[in-house]
């Protein structure tokens, strides 16, 4: 019925149109690995896993049809920057594309230097940079009972390395939690389920953003 150039032609042409479809289906199954590396706040300390706000912020994820994303929470409670460089030269091996790095408050609680608090978020951020990864990093405050000087020294590390080394900050993870007793267990330091659902609606946006352009 057909001849053979119109067999040949039909069947170029078919082969032509799949791989003009292939790279728009590529990029939409391709994954988009996020890494959270963070302290007790990040892992969701004193509250069920599926409360904690990296899950919820998956959740929210999921839920706008985001299912490419694959979230990994790396956090350990009782974290400083001390462990930062460490810990992420041993994710590295899952290939993280977005690393939110949220880590100081411990070094903040304990009255660690910020100098040196500094210095180990910055090694990180250049280990994360140089792999490739798109870094977001969370700012952090701490209670004014550690005076002025030290709570301002220590508020402004985070802006600085943002600053230095060109990425997206978010200016203070606890917003609308921190100092708010009906956001926080009993401690007054750890957010519960209802403080959870604040940061993720907090941070979603910007993990939102990093996702788009990838």
């Amino acid at each position: 019925m057909f001849g053979k150039n119109f067999l040949r032609r039909f069947i170029m042409m078919g082969w032509w149109v799949l791989v003009q479809a292939l790279p728009m289906a590529g990029w939409a199954d391709s994954p988009v690995k996020v890494l959270f590396l963070g302290d007790s706040i990040t892992a969701g300390f004193g509250v069920e896993p599926d409360h904690a706000w990296p899950a919820l912020v998956e959740k929210m994820a999921k839920d706008r049809g985001l299912n490419h994303v694959i979230f990994m929470n790396g956090s350990i409670s009782g974290s400083t920057s001390a462990s930062a460089l460490s810990r992420l030269k041993w994710h590295q091996r899952t290939a993280p594309h977005i690393l939110f790095l949220a880590l100081g408050a411990n070094d903040g609680l304990r009255g660690l230097s910020t100098i040196k608090m500094k210095e180990n978020l910055a090694k990180a951020i250049a280990f994360a940079s140089g792999a490739g990864m798109d870094v977001l990093l969370a700012g952090m405050v701490v209670p004014p009972n550690y005076g002025p000087e030290y709570a301002a020294e220590f508020k402004q590390v985070f802006p600085e390395l943002a600053k230095t080394h060109d990425l997206t900050l978010i200016p203070f993870l606890l917003k609308d939690v921190g100092g708010h007793p009906q956001m926080n267990q009993a401690d007054g330091i750890h957010p519960n389920p209802q403080g959870h659902q604040v940061i993720a609606k907090t941070v979603f946006p910007y993990i939102f953003e990093k996702i788009q352009k990838k």
